[in-house]
């Protein structure tokens, strides 16, 4: 997305789609771990819980928006001129 000052910064997207899936897989599998934990550790496997969303950079919904920008970086670009923006793709 294109703003008067420039492209808008990506808020969930990853540097690389390995490194998007990286963190997917560290933070669903905390949490995860944090339920299937439960009745052997009790209240001590909720501490994964944290590190789960930390890792999803807060919710689970977030994590797939990030992976959508992740994936779409660098493949659209946002075009306006004379008060008309255009959407396309670059290649």
């Amino acid at each position: 997305m294109i703003t008067k000052h420039g492209p808008a910064p990506r808020r969930f997207a990853s540097a690389t789609v390995p490194r998007h899936l990286a963190r997917g897989a560290l933070g669903f599998g905390a949490l995860a771990g944090a339920l299937a934990l439960l009745p052997t550790l009790g209240p001590l496997a909720l501490l994964l819980v944290p590190v789960g969303l930390v890792a999803l950079r807060g919710c689970p919904m977030c994590w797939v928006m990030g992976l959508a920008e992740t994936v779409s970086a660098g493949r659209l670009r946002r075009t306006c001129a004379d008060g008309r923006c255009e959407l396309t793709a670059t290649r």
